[in-house]
């Protein structure tokens, strides 16, 4: 009876674990930014959300699916050495050490993804700030035709 007990949240966990990363979404890091930036590099206007920065977005998805999936099997193998150690210290310890580390490997995975998350919608603000949006100089008056009202009045006075 005991072993169908365990064996059915074994099954439970192993189901949890497999149906998780349908369940993880990626951060929009700002598409309308990236399709700003592709037209003023001069891509084409056919740019969509299925370029480079969301196939880039599928893989980060994916890989952070798979380290919660790791994550989440460390800890439960741990829990699983742990709870069976019976008073054997050294399998306590292997337990620690591996609840230890797998929190350490989650915090960097974490803030890793944190902070590329904070930086990169900044930088592609900065890239899209910094282009011209008429496509020509950024100062009129070196443009033909252009510069202000009253250099136009002295011409026509001259």
């Amino acid at each position: 009876m005991k072993h169908v007990f365990l064996r059915g949240i074994f099954v439970f966990l192993l189901l949890a674990v497999c149906l998780s990363p349908f369940f993880v979404f990626a951060q929009n890091i700002g598409t309308d930014l990236i399709k700003s930036a592709a037209n003023e590099a001069g891509y084409g206007e056919n740019t969509d959300e299925f370029t480079f920065a969301s196939t880039l977005g599928l893989v980060i998805k994916a890989l952070f699916s798979f380290i919660g999936i790791i994550f989440l099997s460390l800890m439960v193998y741990a829990g699983y050495l742990w709870m069976t150690a019976r008073g054997k210290e050294d399998q306590v310890e292997k337990a620690q050490e591996i609840i230890r580390t797998s929190i350490i490997g989650l915090i960097i995975a974490v803030g890793a993804y944190s902070i590329t998350s904070f930086i990169v919608p900044r930088i592609l603000e900065k890239v899209v700030e910094g282009q011209p949006t008429s496509g020509g100089s950024e100062n009129p008056v070196d443009e033909p035709g252009g510069g202000s009202s009253q250099d136009n009045d002295l011409e026509e006075e001259g």
